[in-house]
């Protein structure tokens, strides 16, 4: 009910920019130029955590970006879902190259689900809804894409913004699981984990870890009928490497990013 009330009064009050604040525009040209970013990078936390996937993000969390993605997560601006989306798209479609799908497979957007408590609070789900928006966004491309929001909290967990590193990894240690029937859902396509912000990795490596548990991926290269390619699959059946995709992360990562070729770290940040 929240939500829906947000979205009518996105109608009828006036709007500003979530990023910089400008009246009469949800999001200035500048502030989009900033949430598209340098382009689609790949990110790492430092230090990298084990079970981390080969996640790709569009733009630093800085400056603008910061703010639209704190306006729409927290103070309900649910028009830049828009925005956010197609910047997330940018790195779903280099997280999916990377991991060697080809054009031809169906990409399967899995957000990293918010805890029930947040979802209360916010009266939405914005890694779920800028999911939906960047979906869309490929399909417009011409990309075969939908979301499959397969992941749930098996426990409760705590407030991850007041937590450091190993707080936040003993935090969400064992705390998702597949909904029932997931695993088959994620045989149909190349599954991208998206989430609108990464930092220590924590998230991504939890949700990484729960769909291994029901998914077994398809290794590329591995031939068919060995260990490594049991599940009898290609790229185009959909058992490919998992990866990853999120709208921003540290900027470290995007200036080390310009002396490493497509590889970078990142150090520190907000989630």
């Amino acid at each position: 009910m929240r939500g829906w009330w947000r979205e009518i009064a996105g109608l009828v009050l006036p709007v500003a920019c979530g990023g910089c604040g400008r009246p009469r525009t949800e999001l200035c040209p500048a502030c989009r130029a900033d949430l598209a970013g340098p382009g689609p990078r790949r990110v790492r936390p430092l230090p990298e955590p084990a079970g981390l996937p080969v996640v790709h993000a569009s733009a630093p969390y800085a400056g603008a970006v910061r703010s639209v993605l704190l306006a729409h997560k927290e103070r309900g601006a649910l028009s830049l879902a828009g925005p956010l989306g197609s910047a997330l798209a940018g790195a779903v479609e280099a997280a999916a190259e990377r991991s060697g799908a080809s054009g031809a497979v169906p990409l399967l957007l899995v957000p990293v689900p918010s805890s029930r408590r947040s979802v209360r609070a916010r009266g939405h789900d914005p890694t779920r809804r800028i999911a939906l928006a960047a979906a869309g966004r490929l399909r417009r491309q011409g990309r075969a894409a939908r979301v499959i929001p397969v992941l749930r909290q098996r426990r409760a967990v705590a407030d991850q913004s007041g937590l450091g590193a190993r707080g936040r990894f003993a935090n969400l240690a064992g705390a998702l699981e597949v909904l029932a029937g997931g695993a088959r859902l994620m045989e149909r396509g190349q599954v991208v984990l998206v989430d609108d912000l990464m930092t220590t990795g924590a998230s991504l490596v939890e949700a990484a870890r729960a769909l291994r548990a029901v998914h077994r991926p398809f290794i590329p290269g591995a031939a068919e009928g060995t260990a490594d390619g049991a599940a009898g699959g290609t790229p185009e059946s959909g058992f490919v490497q998992p990866a990853a995709a999120v709208v921003a992360c540290s900027p470290a990562s995007f200036e080390i990013n310009r002396n490493w070729r497509r590889t970078c770290i990142v150090a520190g940040g907000e989630r």
